[in-house]
């Protein structure tokens, strides 16, 4: 079985080949880390995780998406905030920060693109963003 970095890294290396120009390698790798260890970890058993990548003539457009079990849709506009976490009960431990989806975020603007979140109707979210060529 594969872990979650050897994904990334076949993703990057995809996006290597695809002429992509990377501007900060690590902050890259953060996007795809991020939201790939959300999507395992929701998504559950026998999800479904896809990516998907279309090159537009100044940008790359990318849709991240799962089938897990989604958030409340009160929530969707304040996820990409620091620290702000769903579930306040969750111990560190069972979950994370509340720093990941910020992090994603902020990498994802100094590559000069943008990112939005969606309810698909299969469930589970729909991340879309841009990177600048």
């Amino acid at each position: 079985m594969e872990t979650n970095q050897n994904y990334v890294m076949k993703a990057l290396q995809l996006l290597g080949s695809l002429g992509l120009l990377i501007y900060d390698y690590s902050l890259l790798f953060s996007i795809f880390r991020n939201l790939m260890d959300n999507a395992i970890n929701y998504a559950g058993e026998g999800g479904t995780i896809e990516v998907a990548v279309v090159e537009q003539p100044d940008l790359w457009q990318f849709t991240f998406k799962d089938n897990g079990i989604g958030i409340p849709a009160e929530h969707l506009p304040r996820i990409f905030e620091r620290f702000y976490r769903i579930d306040k009960g969750r111990s560190r431990d069972m979950g994370g920060t509340g720093l990941g989806l910020s992090i994603v975020k902020n990498a994802i603007l100094l590559h000069g693109g943008n990112i939005t979140v969606q309810h698909p109707s299969a469930g589970g979210l729909a991340f879309e963003f841009s990177i600048r060529k």
